[in-house]
This record gives structure tokens, sequence and C-alpha cells, in this order.
């Protein structure tokens, strides 16, 4: 039989079983060297036909489709077709999928798109996995090494990481070599810091086992770690053991740090711990380097940050130490130890020389300068230095404002050219200073050095520069010059007052919601929506009606705008494009639009349509679209109510659902062998609650034992759930890995921020270990603490006695104020002696400049209003940074208030916008007088920072009024003006509320919903209730609610539930779901079980 023979006879059996998937490989194998011709497939149909086969070119081609692409739901299928195929068929797959770049399979009236099934499967999880499953068990046997690592590469680098865990690892080739080896090694290299702690250590002793193989020895070697193999394991080093390091051949040393690729490794490997470094350190020395050497300290990478030969160093090699210790902050811990080192080395420095005279020469060791040091440096000083001045990070804000006033002291005046020369610095400069610009100066700066700066700046600053700006040109030029962020500055009230605007001045901005809403109905007038949408800002602004009004055809045109930009949609319009879709195509609503629709909407998803659709919902961000916790919960819940979660596909699967799992089903649904895989996800999460928390710990001790047998690698991996056990193992932990421990407790963001337990543990370990410093005669039986201790301690330092405070000597405060005023667990009596330590080190309050209020922080809390009195609250930016603190009783938030008006010799009606932005809260406590003598256009500069302060309601209702004088009467008032306003719009009076359109309800902000009074909150119709919104909806109060009536209930689950009255104006009574029962997503047909789900799916809380 000719080849053309065999492959139509493969074909048609293929087809006729249903292995499309080998049909689908005979063909691409044969058309890569020969030309398929339509011949050819009449000639297959014609046997179709001649069986009694009923099918079409439209059919097979449908059937095909919907096969391959039923096999990126089912990924387990695909792995057993991968296991099933041929020598032939593995290799045909093989070469499509990660070599051919042909787009389209033409196979007469059938159009395959191959590069969209392929660009499926490598962004299923599911997909992927299969894919770096089957290579590693049939590729190397069928492939030459080569490809299967390039093959490996590719999905690794695209994959989520967990598919490297160590049974994976395991089944890597013993017997690599050459440049297989070397290209493979690269790739684990390149991918270390998306690898678990467990993940790199089998990596490693994957890499050992092979390089010892294959490694010589010499008759002068003691160690296989050659310098060739050190440079392959790259940022493995760090797991070589202590013994090993100090084996290796000083010839091999030697021959490594001569390596130009040397130097590079060693500046990445971010993990190495002190004593590691010190025996890289000590074999450099004896192998013939003199560690003083410029060249040779320029080639140590990151052992710099662990140098301790400093006797007898002279000034030169500090300072070079000094700028090579600039790349030291990327280590992951001991960032105590090496500010203690760049101290000693700072001393070094300077030895026999003023500041002065060295400053520009310290590198970023200038960063540990107290505020007495600065404050000492002459202007001329600081000038000198700015070129390495502006290239240092990490700067304090209270140092900022001394360098900033000290380098404009000598500039004499502010201009675009010192500023332009300042670099960070710029975030020092007083906002009287930036106000007192020309405009024509500012809009060179905002294109500058302030572009890059100019989120970092106080509002009272940001303020000060767009107020000038906008007070000396025409605000269409302003605009121009104002990019990214910054323009969300600038105000309604000025945008209203600007009717020359294009859409082309909008670009490469970022927008508020009330701007893109102003916009978007301004450029909807003269400019189609698909030309519009294309600055994806302004999808914040378009509204629900305007989204029902488009017609089916430019709907279908922009979605892909909005699909795009999901993130930047609220929920109620996300719920507004939902019941859009449903109107034009039931049969093709994307999943996670479906999901926010009402429970029923769901009840047409069974069987085989549920995998797709969880797993659409699975990668978006369903999470925050549904706003119900109760209706989320539920919806996860009904998954899982007879299945679990057996192996790692099923967590590909479940994506971010999985932060949703009931605790019940974390205890008895996830399987032990997939637990390690569920709890990388766990991680990821942003919250997860108290019972959650508690199944995963007791998972986590199910999984790894005891923690008396944990290993370092262990207790890394388990990161931030470590703080969920006991206080006695959490002592064994940090016994055996105290800087592990610190790093866990340094981050105090994510599911499980660091616990009370996990800080005391710590705060108990670093004391005992760090030597009791000397104690003064007035604290013979306290412990003093050290500024060592303090930094090592971040927010562990809650735990020190108010004694202990009190006995640190003054250096030490003013070493680390800016630190022990970030700690946010100090109760009232640790804050208060603080600030006593404050006046001791600082002197009497009058004397305090900016810096010293800037450098407080919570401390500042402390002060009590006649101490507030005392103090020089002249300048805006003390009040700034005061006001920036948000515990403040109304008496000190009066007195800061009070103070800047006497101290600045100012009133309300002489305040500028700046001035008020930087007054901040302190604005909650002002009369009813004062509120009316501020002025209107510098009100509504500012008025959407007041919105977003938490004000008595009284003051809201004053705030509303004087909003009246910028805005007219409320009445009046769009939804643009409902979002700039913020919490003001809960000022609004009984009437006013009942008399709002029901369809500005959704454009509240969720914060002002919360402040309506309950007595007021009831006066709102069951219409203006159901047409909250979901996000507005789930932030009504438990009070709010107990003073509605069943009417108003109802109305609020509708929102809440994301139905909509105004689609098909139904009566209120009635629930506005009528779905048409067509299936939704268009499946396959053919029916593949997918073990742990049950798909009584989604009906969206119809418990609720």
């Amino acid at each position: 039989m000719s080849r053309l023979q065999v492959v139509r006879t493969s074909v048609r059996e293929d087809v006729i079983a249903g292995k499309y998937l080998n049909a689908f490989l005979d063909i691409l194998h044969f058309q890569s060297t020969n030309i398929w011709t339509t011949d050819i497939l009449n000639k297959i149909m014609a046997y179709f036909h001649s069986r009694n086969i009923v099918i079409t070119y439209n059919s097979l081609q449908g059937s095909l489709r919907n096969y391959l692409e039923s096999l990126l739901y089912h990924p387990k299928v695909l792995l057993s077709e991968f296991r099933q195929m041929d020598r032939r068929h593995f290799q045909t797959a093989m070469k499509y999928l990660f070599e051919s770049k042909q787009v389209h399979l033409e196979l007469g009236n059938i159009v395959l798109d191959l590069a969209g099934i392929r660009e499926k499967i490598f962004q299923s999880p599911g997909g992927n996995r299969t894919l770096f499953l089957i290579t590693l068990e049939r590729c190397f046997l069928i492939l030459n090494s080569m490809e299967c690592v390039d093959i490996l590469s590719q999905v690794l680098r695209v994959s989520s990481m967990t598919y490297l865990q160590l049974h994976t690892i395991a089944s890597l080739p013993q017997d690599l070599q050459g440049d297989a080896f070397r290209n493979l090694s690269t790739v684990f290299k390149d991918l270390y810091d998306r690898i678990t702690a467990n993940a790199q250590r089998a990596l490693y002793e994957w890499m050992t086992q092979i390089l010892q193989k294959s490694y010589n020895a010499s008759e002068n070697s003691t160690s296989w770690v050659s310098a060739e193999n050190l440079g392959i394991l790259g940022r493995y080093v760090v797991h070589l053991p202590l013994e090993e390091i100090r084996k290796i051949n000083s010839n091999e040393m030697r021959l490594f740090i001569s390596y130009d690729n040397a130097t590079k490794q060693l500046d990445t490997v971010y993990d190495i711990t002190p004593g590691l470094a010190q025996a890289f350190l000590e074999r450099i020395n004896a192998s013939g380097f003199d560690m003083r050497n410029t060249s040779t300290l320029y080639r140590l990478g990151l052992l710099v940050c662990f140098y301790d030969n400093l006797e007898q160093m002279d000034a030169t090699v500090a300072r070079v130490l000094l700028h090579q210790m600039i790349k030291c902050n990327q280590l992951q811990g001991f960032q105590a130890g090496i500010q203690k080192l760049k101290s000693q080395l700072l001393d070094v420095a300077t030895e026999n020389q003023t500041l002065n005279d060295t400053l520009g020469l310290l590198s970023d060791a200038v960063v540990g300068l107290t505020s007495s040091q600065l404050e000492s440096l002459s202007p001329e000083a600081v000038h000198n230095a700015i070129s390495t001045l502006n290239q240092v990070s990490g700067w304090a804000k209270s140092q900022l404002v001394i360098l900033a006033s000290k380098y404009l002291a000598y500039e004499k005046a502010l201009s675009f050219h010192n500023i332009s020369q300042m670099g960070a610095l710029v975030m020092g400069i007083a906002a009287e200073s930036f106000h007192s610009m020309s405009s024509k100066e500012l809009s060179q700066v905002i294109r500058g050095t302030l572009a890059q700066h100019a989120s970092d700046l106080s509002p009272a600053q940001q303020q000060g520069i767009l107020r000038k700006m906008v007070a000396s040109a025409e605000l269409s030029s302003v605009i121009a010059d104002i990019q990214g962020a910054f323009f969300k500055e600038v105000s309604l009230f000025d945008l209203w007052k600007e009717e020359g605007f294009n859409s082309s001045l909008v670009k490469d901005k970022e927008l508020k919601p009330s701007q893109a809403l102003f916009l978007y109905e301004l450029l909807s007038r003269k400019t189609p929506p698909s030309d519009l949408l294309s600055i994806a800002q302004l999808v914040k602004g378009v509204t629900c009606r305007q989204i029902e009004s488009m017609g089916t055809i430019s709907f279908l045109n922009v979605f892909k705008v909005f699909e795009k930009n999901l993130r930047l949609l609220s929920p109620y319009q996300i719920n507004c494009l939902a019941w859009k879709f449903w109107l034009i195509s039931n049969v093709s609503i994307p999943p996670y639009l479906l999901s926010v629709l009402p429970a029923e909407y769901l009840e047409s998803l069974t069987g085989s349509l549920c995998i797709p659709f969880v797993n659409s919902l699975g990668k978006a961000f369903v999470s925050t679209a549904i706003c119900d916790p109760i209706k989320y919960t539920s919806s996860v819940s009904s998954l899982f109510q007879n299945g679990s979660l057996v192996d790692e596909y099923d967590i590909d699967f479940l994506g971010n659902l999985i932060c949703h799992l009931p605790p019940a089903f974390i205890c008895d649904g996830i399987s032990l062998e997939t637990m390690t895989t569920a709890l990388h996800q766990f991680r990821h999460c942003q919250h997860l609650n108290h019972e959650q928390k508690m199944e995963i710990k007791h998972r986590l001790i199910e999984i790894y034992g005891s923690p008396s047998n944990w290993t370092a690698e262990t207790t890394q991996d388990s990161g931030p759930f470590v703080g969920l056990l006991p206080k006695e193992e959490l002592n064994i932990l940090v016994e055996k890995f105290p800087d592990i421990i610190i790093q866990i407790t340094s981050k105090m963001t994510g599911p499980v921020p660091p616990t009370e337990d996990l800080l005391l543990v710590q705060f108990e370990s670093v004391r005992n270990s760090v030597r009791a410093p000397y104690q003064s005669p007035d604290c013979t039986d306290v412990r003093e603490p050290s500024s060592d201790e303090i930094v090592r301690l971040s927010e562990a330092n809650m735990f020190w006695s108010v004694q202990e405070l009190g006995c640190m000597n003054s250096d030490t405060f003013a070493k680390t104020v800016e630190l022990l005023g970030s700690v946010r667990g100090f109760q009232a009596s640790q804050l208060t002696v603080l600030k006593e330590k404050a006046k001791q080190a600082w002197g009497l309050l009058p004397s305090w400049s900016t810096y010293h209020l800037v450098s407080l922080g919570r401390i500042a809390t402390a002060l009590n209003e006649t101490e507030i009195r005392e103090l020089n609250l002249s300048s805006v930016d003390t009040v700034a940074a005061l006001s920036q603190q948000t515990e403040w009783n109304p008496l000190q938030a009066k007195s800061i208030l009070q103070g800047f008006l006497d101290d600045s010799g100012q009133a309300m009606d002489t305040l500028k916008s700046f001035e008020l932005a930087g007054l901040g809260a302190t604005l909650c406590t002002l009369n009813s007088t004062e509120i009316a003598a501020i002025k209107p256009v510098e009100f509504g500069a500012v008025v959407a920072r007041i919105g977003s302060f938490p004000c008595s309601m009284s003051v809201l209702k004053e705030f509303k009024k004087k909003a009246e004088s910028v805005f007219g009467d409320a009445a009046r008032w769009n939804r643009a003006v409902l979002q700039e306003i913020g919490t003001i719009a809960a000022g609004l009076n009984e009437g006013e509320l009942k008399a709002l359109d029901k369809e500005l309800m959704p454009y509240f902000q969720p914060a002002a919903i919360k402040c309506i009074p309950d007595e007021m909150f009831k006066e709102l119709s069951p219409e203006q209730i159901a047409n909250l919104g979901p996000e507005n909806a789930a932030m009504v109060t438990e009070s709010q609610r107990q003073w509605l009536s069943d009417p108003q209930l109802q109305s609020l689950h509708l929102a809440l539930d994301g139905a909509r009255v105004s689609i098909y104006e139904a009566p209120l009574g009635e629930s506005t779901a009528r779905p048409t029962y067509t299936p939704v997503l268009s499946g396959s047909p053919f029916s593949h079980s997918f073990s742990f789900l049950v798909c009584t799916l989604f009906t969206l809380c119809a418990a609720s």
C-alpha cells in the first residue's frame, strides 16, 4: 500500500473508533511531507457514507475540534492518550506542540486552528502538567535528550512550579550528560526563586549526583566541587555542606573566582547564610587572593555582605566594600547583621576625616546615619555628594526632609535643574516650596524626576504641585503634562470647567472612577465606543445604561476590551456585562460572567459543562466579582458535596477557588499526597478564615510530622502557616532555625500574618542570643534594648516592657526611632514611654523640627493636647505627617488643626487646597462655621480626599452643604459627583435620599453606604435598594438591615445576588431570574468523568 493509502485507512479507522487524536496526528504527520488535497478528504467521506455512517464536513470538523478542546478539561485523559501512543504518534505530537510554527491545518473544507490549540494547552494548568509528566516519562526514551530538555524548558517556564515536587524530581533522568545536563541545569537555575525550598534541595541533590559520577578526581583533589561544577551549580551552591566547601581545592577556587561569570553568579545567591558565606570567603582567602585588593572585592558578589576582616583596614578599602554592599539589600534576611557591618565600615571610612568630606564616598551606608548626623552636614557637602545621594534607596522620610532642605539651602531656589539632580530626595521637598515654583518648570519636573516618585509624595505635596499648574495654565496643557497615577489628583471640579477635551489627552493616564464616568460621558458624544475604549482606563466610566443600549454588533466588538480589563471594572459593571451577554447569547456567555448572575441561571450547567466552567472560575477574579460572602462560600461548597481532591490535577483545576474551600473539606477532602501542592496554593490566598487556618494547621502536622523533626526546607515551605503552631512547637523551630523564623515574621501580609505567639518566640530568641548591653545605674535590674535587637525584632519589638523601653539609651532611640514608630503592636503605655524618650533625645517640644515629628510614626499619637500645642506646627508638611496616623482622638486632632492655624497665622477662609489635603482627617473636627468658611474652589480641588475620611454624621452633613457650593444642588448630582465625594454623600438628608434616581444607587462609594444612619437608610425604597449593585449591597451593615422591612430585605437580597430589575421590570416582590435553559457552554460530545467534581454545581447560594 502507498503511504497515501495507509494514512487514509488509518484516519478512517481512527475516526470510526473515536480515536480523533490519533487521526489528527496521522494527518499532521502525512502533511509534513505531502500535500493534503480535497480529493483525499472526499474519498474518506465517501468511505464513511458507504458504511452508512452519517457524517458531514461540518460535523467532522466540529467533532474533531470539540474532542481536542475536551482534552484540555480532562488532562488526565490527555495523559492517558499520550501514554498509549506509539512512537510515531508521540514524535508527531511533540513536534507540533513544541517545534511547529504552523498556524492552521487546512483539510479541504475543514480548517483547524493549530496555534489556538497549542496556546490553550500551554495556558491550561492541567494541560501543562500533562506535558511535563509525559516528557519525563517518555520523551527521554523516544527523542534525543537535547530535544527533551528544550521541551521541559518551555513547559516549566510557563508553569506555576508546583510540578516540581519531590516525586517528579525523582523521575528526572539520572544519566543526563554534556550539554543536555548543562542546559537543564540552567533552566533550574533560572527558575530557582519560583521553586519550593524542598524542591530546591532535591534538584541540588539530582545535580550533584550527576556531577559526582562524571567527576574525575585528580591527585591533588579532595572534593568533586571543581571550578566548572561550581559554575554549573549556580545558585544551588548555597546547598553545599560546610564541610564540602572547606574541602574545595584551592586551585579550583582560584580558577572559579577568576571566571568572568563568577561575580554574576555570586551576585544572585540571595539565600546564602552567614556560615556558608564565611566558608566561601575562607576558601577564597586560602586560594591566594588578597582579600583587601579592590579587584578581589569586586569579584565577591553578595559574599561581601558577610566580610569580617576589619582589623587594620584602611579607609579606601572600607569605602570599596561599602560601594559593593549596595546590593546586600537583596539578601533574604540577615539585614541586622549587614547594617551592623555597614556601621563599622562607616566608622573606618570616615576615620580622621569629617562626614562633610566623605559623604559622597560612603555609598548607601549613608542611610544608616542618624538625624543628628545628617543635620550636622553642611549644605555644600550635600550639594557636592548629590550624585551619590540621588542613587541611594531605602531612605526614611525624615532623612529625605533633612537632606532636601540642606541641598536647597545651597541652591537657594527650587528649579527644574536642581530637582532633576535630586532623585528620591524630591520626596523631602516642602509642599509650599513646590507651590512657589513657576508652573512652566513644574510641567517639566512632572514629566521627569517627579514622574518616578509622584505616588510617594504626600497629599499636600501632590496638591501643591497640581494647584500651581492648574492655576497658571490651561487645564488641557496641564493634563498633557501629567502622566500615570498622578492624574487621579485632578479633581472632577477641574474637569468640569474644561470643555475642549479630546480622547488623546487621556492616554497613558490612570483614572479614578469619578473621572472616568465624567470623561466617558463627555467623549462618547463625539467618539464611538470602539475608539474610546482603546483607552483601557475609560472602561471604569462605562455605565450600565450605556452597556444595555449598545447594539449586538457594537457590544461584541468592544467586549474583548472589557474582558481584557476585567480588573478595572467594578462588580456592578461586571454584573451589567453578564446580563447584556445573557440577553445576546446565553449559549456562549463566558463562565466568569455566568457566575455573577442569580443562582437559578446556573441550573443548566450539568455533566461535562461543569469542568470548563469551574476551571475558568479558578483562573478568574470571581472572588471579587461575587460580593456576598455567604453566596460565595455556599457556591464553592456545592462543588464538593460528594467529591475529593485526589491529585495535583485537581489542585490545578481548582485554581484560586482553593481559597474558598470549606474547612471540613480541607480536613477530609484533600488526599495526603495532594496536600503539599495544596499548601503551596493556600499561600497565595489573600484571606483565610480562622476555621480554614486551623484545618490547614492540622494537615501541616499530618504531612510533615512533629516540628521537632522538620528540616530547614520544610520550615521555609510552611511559610506563614508556621505561625499557626502552638508556642511550644514554635520554640523548637526558632531554636533550630532562628533566621528562617525572622524571615517569616518580617512578612506582615499574606493569608496568615505573624501571630502573637510567633512574634513572642522570635522576641525571646533574639533577646537571649544578643549579649546584654551595658546597663546604666538607673537600670541595674532591667534589660536595655540594643539597636541590633530592635532591628532584628521588627514587629516583635512590641514585647519590650515599659521599663525596658524606658532604659533605652538616647543613641539607640535616635538610630531606631523610625522602626519603633512603625510597630503596630505597641500599647498606649509603651508609646508614652517612647514619647518621653524622644524628649530626652531631642530636647524641648518647641525645638522639634518637621523631621523629628515625621520620624515618630505611631509614637506621635502619645502626645496629649497640651504637648501638641507646644509643637511648632507652622509647616503643612509637619501636619501632613501627623495626619497620616489614624489613632488620634478628637481632642488631639483638633489640637493639631488649631496648632497649624495658629502657628501659620491662617484662618479657614485663607487655606489653600494643598493645606486642606495636608490637614487630612483632622478636618473631621471642624464645626459648621469653620466648614462654611472654606473657599469652594479650594474645597472642590480636594473633595475626593475629604470624602475618604471617617467623619461623624454631623460633619458629613456640613461637608455635603459645602459640596453643593461646588457641584450645585444635591438633587442635580450625577454619578460622577457621587463617586467623587465619597462618604460626604452619606450627609444627604431624608428627602434628598428618597428623591434619588434608582440608577444613581450603584454609584455611591461603598464606604458611603456604611455611613448612612440606620434611620435614614430605611427610608430608601425597595427599588432603590434593589439597584444598589452587588458591591454596595454587601456593605449594608447588620444594624442597617435590622431597620428594613421584608420587601426592602428581599430587594437587598436581589442586589447581592446580581439580579437586575431594570431589564425585565418585574414586580419587586418577584425574582427577576427567568433563564432560558439552553446549554451555556459549548461542550464536548465526548463525556469523560472527572473524579472529584459533583455537578450539583454552582446553584449559587440557592440556600442563602
